[in-house]
């Protein structure tokens, strides 16, 4: 059992639900993203996904896509990711997870990437664009070296698709709460609960809802649906609005702060401003 399984189990054994932020590494720069991490960790976060940029990221809408552009205009590649998360090993202890597409993957070396990200620090990999299909040399990889590797499925998937989702994946099974691309949306997607209801016939791992959460409320609503709430966009809207400034780690560590209150119940929930 790694840091991502131990904190489900830790979680569940005190019935609360995982927040679960991403940001994109390397956006505006990676010694920002290191003191971001141990702020999110401060803040009430479980676990955090780190973004690495790729230049065709098929399932990020607008604003991720701004920010890994941003990111690799800055020269961040997956090697100093890993880096970077060794570096902040020194200051925190949070589950980190890799969000990368399969190609930064396939470029570094499967087996060199699971080996070199384990030493580093890293708890997981997700990979949106393999399929359990298609992932067993990266699924055997990280099984060696301690890592998890997390699958996803969507509210097209059918009970079938589902299972073997859940033959293959490890962590936590990553639940796609719409059909498009990441994104705030203005509520959950209609059908989520039942689509939710599904996934939990089929498993009894743990479930991350993401794509389209953007506010304290609509987190609360999530955290009644699964185990382990995911939210990006809207944290990148944030860092978007208050770019520059120096009081962007504190005004992120609110909004997340925010979101743990959200998921926790507490009210009223207070935005920063």
């Amino acid at each position: 059992m790694n840091r991502i399984e131990e904190t489900f189990a830790s979680l569940k054994s005190s019935d609360r639900k995982a927040l679960i932020p991403y940001i994109m590494a390397g956006d505006p720069d990676l010694e920002t993203t290191a003191a971001l991490v141990v702020e999110l960790d401060r803040r009430g976060a479980d676990l955090v996904e780190l973004g690495v940029p790729f230049s065709d990221p098929i399932a990020d809408g607008p604003t991720i896509q701004r920010a890994g552009l941003r990111a690799l205009d800055q020269g961040t590649t997956l090697r100093d990711i890993v880096d970077t998360v060794g570096a902040i090993r020194d200051r925190s202890g949070i589950p980190i997870v890799l969000m990368t597409y399969y190609n930064p993957v396939l470029a570094y070396g499967i087996e060199d990437l699971c080996r070199d990200a384990a030493r580093a620090g890293v708890d997981g990999l997700i990979v949106p664009d393999l399929p359990p299909e298609e992932g067993a040399e990266l699924s055997d990889a990280c099984r060696r070296h301690g890592l998890t590797v997390v699958f996803l499925v969507a509210p097209t998937s059918t009970s079938t698709r589902i299972e073997l989702v859940n033959r293959h994946t490890t962590g936590f099974v990553y639940c796609v709460s719409l059909t498009g691309v990441t994104g705030a949306r203005g509520k959950l997607a209609d059908g989520v609960d039942g689509f939710m209801a599904l996934v939990r016939s089929h498993t009894d791992r743990s479930l991350g809802l993401g794509f389209g959460i953007s506010s304290p409320e609509q987190a609360g609503e999530a955290s009644r649906l699964a185990d382990g709430v995911i939210v990006g966009s809207a944290i990148i809207n944030v860092m978007e609005e208050h770019a520059g400034e120096p009081e962007l780690l504190r005004i992120v560590g609110e909004y997340v702060a925010s979101l743990r209150d959200g998921i926790d119940g507490k009210t009223p929930v207070t935005l920063p401003g």
